[in-house]
């Protein structure tokens, strides 16, 4: 049996599969605010609780905000800041008594979705979150793509000039990051900051399909963002696929759109990168942790 757990900012989700990859079991709780070592107790009961359920000892991958430095071992770069600057897998191998693997959550919703997901058969896949945070993944033969200092992937936390007198701040301490744009909260206060009164980002989408020409216009500047942020993306690793998640995958219009507006920014004289949905939804981080076991 193997189990995936996805350590998220509001919710802690476990599933179990059995060897053919099978799901027996998806629960969620949500995550203890601010308390890393409530945050571990509840990863363990979770994980103890569906060993006693079907009987076995499993392999249990994480996925988590932020990754472990290759330097020290300890998390840096989450979000869930609770977590940074600590030991978690050591923490967590203790508490479960064996070795576990952790993966940074993008890069397990990448390997879910390159494995038998919307990227299943490609070569070479991207995967991109687009929720509270922006986060990426790389997989190549099936296989996840570290980097040689664990990074490979964040394309989040590269810069993406404006041309704005006060470029948004970044809670990694930056200023411009891809984050601040293209992230659900981004796109909300980039239309704030452009006169919307629209403060989630369904009502702006919904308002811009009735035809409001000020949301519309949010959506416009959001499509041309990410195509140039993506384009970057292609023009450096060049993958067959780039699979979309996140709450902002959901806007259909940019399947269509964004291919078309990226061209510009790409140095080829044709783009065969088809850009899709996610086929597994909010359930491909913890598909992709269980997945870490290979």
């Amino acid at each position: 049996m193997r189990i995936g757990i996805d350590l998220g900012g509001t919710k802690i989700e476990i599933a179990a599969f059995d060897a053919a990859g099978a799901l027996l079991l998806r629960r969620r709780v949500p995550t203890p605010q601010g308390d890393y070592w409530a945050t571990l107790r509840t990863i363990a009961r979770l994980v103890e609780e569906a060993e006693a359920e079907f009987g076995g000892r499993a392999q249990v991958g994480v996925g988590t905000p932020g990754s472990p430095s290759p330097a020290t071992g300890l998390m840096r770069n989450a979000n869930s800041v609770c977590l940074n600057g600590r030991p978690l897998r050591e923490d967590l191998e203790r508490l479960l008594g064996r070795e576990i693997r952790i993966a940074n959550d993008a890069n397990c919703f990448a390997l879910s979705e390159a494995r038998d997901g919307a990227g299943a058969g490609a070569q070479s896949v991207f995967g991109v979150i687009l929720g509270t945070g922006v986060g990426g993944g790389l997989v190549v033969d099936g296989r996840l793509i570290g980097g040689a200092n664990a990074i490979a992937g964040e394309w989040g936390h590269n810069p993406l000039e404006t041309g704005e007198a006060q470029p948004p701040a970044c809670y990694c301490g930056r200023y411009s990051c891809i984050e601040t744009y293209l992230s659900g909260p981004g796109l909300v206060a980039d239309h704030v900051r452009h006169g919307g009164r629209e403060t989630e980002v369904p009502a702006i989408v919904a308002a811009a399909e009735a035809g409001d020409p000020r949301c519309l216009a949010t959506l416009e500047r959001y499509e041309r963002r990410l195509a140039r942020a993506l384009a970057t993306v292609i023009n450096i690793f060049d993958p067959e696929v780039i699979v979309l998640g996140g709450g902002l995958s959901n806007i259909a219009r940019l399947y269509e759109r964004v291919p078309l507006l990226w061209r510009e920014h790409i140095f080829s004289d044709v783009v065969r990168t088809r850009l899709l949905p996610n086929r597994h939804g909010d359930s491909s981080g913890v598909r992709g942790a269980a997945w870490l076991w290979g």
